[in-house]
C-alpha cells in the first residue's frame, strides 16, 4: 500500500502477514533450538555473515535468532519507526547490551539522574566494575549533558517518562546537543511506550523497552528490545567500538562493513551471541500479542491515571503528587511536546508519615497489587525507598525526587472510581 498506516494498524499488521509454510495468520511458536543448513557451503556463509536480510543473518540457533522472535522485532521496529531491532530476555538485558555495544573499559556515558532503580544500580555500580563510568546529571537543564561529556563519552541516556519520578525527559533538547557533539542519544521508552511517544521523531537515535511492562500488558512475560533509528552515523570516531577491527568476528569493522545496520548486527553477533540473554519464542509470541492491544490499553491507563492523580492532589494524607498532567513546569511542557498531551499510566505520591506512611499505604491497598512490576492491566503499587530503590544511596535517591514517603502507583484499566475508593481507605490508615 502507498497509504501510510497508522500505529494502531501497524500494531496488528506489521511484519509477516501470515506464516509462509502454513498460511496461519498468527505467527507459530518456533520452539526449536537449531535450524537445518542446506549444506556445508550454506552453513559457512551464514556464519561469515554473508547471508543477511533486514539486518539479520539466516537462522542458526535460537540464541541469536528465531522466526517468532523476528516477528516481534519487526513489529516493534515498525511502531517505533526504526531501521531494525534486537530482542532480549529482559529489559535489563536489553539496556546492558545497548550500552556495552559501544562502551568498553575507560569509556564513560552521561545519563539522567532520574532512572529506574535497577538501571541506576547497573549504571553506577555494575558498569563501574567493568571500568565504564556513568556520569549522572539532572535533565531539568539539558546543557548538563554537554557539561559532563568529554572525549571518552560514548553516548547520552534518558527515560522518556522516568520511573518512578515521572519528570519527562527533554528528548529534543538533549538530541540537539548529542548531534552537535556527534554522540548517540539512547532513550528508554518503557513507561511512555510507542503508543504515546516515538522518540526517533524528536531526534533520539536508539530506543530501548522493557517489553515486560506495557508492551506485554498482562504481567505474564519477561522481555526487552533495542531499536535503532538507522539515523546515527556509526562510523563516527566518537564510538570507536563500531569502527575498530573486532577480533571476535574475523577483524570486521562493523560500521565500515554494515553501515547503518552495524550497531544492530554487532549487537546480535556479539552481545546476544556471547552473553546469551535471548528471548524465548513463547515469550516473543506473547509480546507480539500484547502489541496488538497496546494503543487501546494506553488510552485507558492515561484516563484512569489522570483521575487518580486529581483525587490524590486533594487528599489530606498526601504531601505531593507526581504526575506530568498536574505539573506546571517543564515536565508538562515536555510531556505535551513529546507525548502528545497524554501523560501515561503512572502516578507518584508522597504520603504523610515518611517511610511508615508509605509502607502503610502499600500494605493496605486491596485492589492494587503489591508487586515489583508496572504496565499491567491490573493496578499495582510499591514503596520504592524500601524496595526498588533501596540499593540506591539515600542522597542520590532524594536527588532523584524519591522521598521516604513516596509510593509508586501503576494505574490499571479497572474502573477509576473503584481504584480511588481503594486508595482512600488505604491513605486513611496512615496514623496522624
Amino acid at each position: 500500500m502507498t497509504h501510510q498506516l497508522h500505529p494502531e494498524t501497524m500494531a496488528i499488521h506489521a511484519g509477516q502477514k501470515c506464516d509462509p509454510s502454513t498460511g496461519s495468520i498468527i505467527m507459530p511458536i518456533h520452539q526449536t533450538a537449531a535450524f537445518q543448513f542446506d549444506d556445508a557451503a550454506h552453513a559457512e556463509g551464514v556464519f561469515l555473515l554473508k547471508e543477511l536480510k533486514d539486518g539479520q543473518h539466516e537462522n542458526i540457533y535460537t540464541r541469536v535468532g528465531n522466526p517468532t522472535v523476528t516477528q516481534f522485532e519487526k513489529r516493534i521496529t515498525a511502531l517505533e519507526g526504526g531501521k531494525g531491532a534486537v530482542a532480549f530476555a529482559s529489559g535489563m538485558a536489553a539496556i546492558a547490551a545497548a550500552v556495552l555495544n559501544v562502551c568498553r573499559v575507560g569509556d564513560n556515558f552521561v545519563a539522567s539522574r532520574n532512572l529506574y532503580g535497577g538501571v541506576s544500580n547497573l549504571f553506577q555500580n555494575i558498569f563501574a566494575d567493568f571500568g565504564i563510568e556513568c556520569r549522572m546529571v539532572d535533565h531539568d537543564d539539558p546543557e548538563n549533558f554537554r557539561k559532563a561529556a568529554d572525549d571518552k563519552t560514548r553516548l547520552f541516556w534518558g527515560e522518556t517518562l522516568p520511573n518512578p519520578r515521572l519528570n519527562v525527559f527533554p528528548i529534543g533538547e538533549v538530541a540537539k546537543i548529542a548531534d552537535e557533539m556527534g554522540l548517540p542519544l539512547m532513550i528508554d521508552n518503557t513507561c511512555a511506550t510507542t503508543a504515546l511517544c516515538r522518540p526517533f521523531e524528536h531526534g533520539a537515535h536508539v530506543v530501548v523497552h522493557s517489553a515486560t511492562k506495557y508492551i506485554c500488558g498482562h504481567g505474564s512475560t519477561i522481555g526487552g528490545v533495542v531499536v535503532d533509528s538507522g539515523k546515527y552515523d556509526w562510523a563516527n570516531k566518537n564510538v570507536p567500538m563500531m569502527t575498530r577491527k573486532d577480533p571476535s568476528m574475523h577483524g570486521i569493522s562493523w560500521a565500515e562493513k554494515f553501515g547503518d545496520l552495524g550497531y544492530l548486527i554487532k549487537m546480535r553477533v556479539t552481545q546476544l551471541r556471547d552473553m546469551g540473554a535471548s528471548l524465548a519464542p513463547m515469550n516473543a509470541f506473547l509480546l507480539t500479542q500484547g502489541l496488538e492491544t497496546l494503543h487501546m490499553r494506553m488510552d485507558k491507563h492515561c484516563e484512569n491515571a489522570h483521575k487518580v492523580a486529581t483525587f490524590l492532589a486533594n487528599h489530606p494524607k498526601v504531601n505531593n503528587v507526581f504526575y506530568p498532567g498536574l505539573d506546571n513546569g517543564d515536565s508538562k511542557k515536555w510531556a505535551d511536546a513529546y507525548m502528545g498531551g497524554r501523560y501515561g499510566g503512572m502516578v507518584g505520591v508522597d504520603v504523610k508519615g515518611g517511610v511508615e506512611g508509605g509502607k502503610t499505604v502499600s500494605s493496605n491497598l486491596q485492589l492494587f497489587y503489591h508487586v515489583a512490576n508496572i504496565g499491567d492491566v491490573r493496578s499495582m503499587a510499591i514503596h520504592p525507598a524500601s524496595t526498588t530503590h533501596s540499593q540506591v544511596p539515600q542522597d542520590m535517591r532524594e536527588k532523584a525526587g524519591i522521598t521516604d514517603g513516596f509510593v509508586r502507583l501503576c494505574v490499571g484499566t479497572e474502573n477509576a472510581d473503584d481504584l480511588i475508593a481503594d486508595l482512600d481507605q488505604a491513605l486513611n490508615k496512615i496514623k496522624a
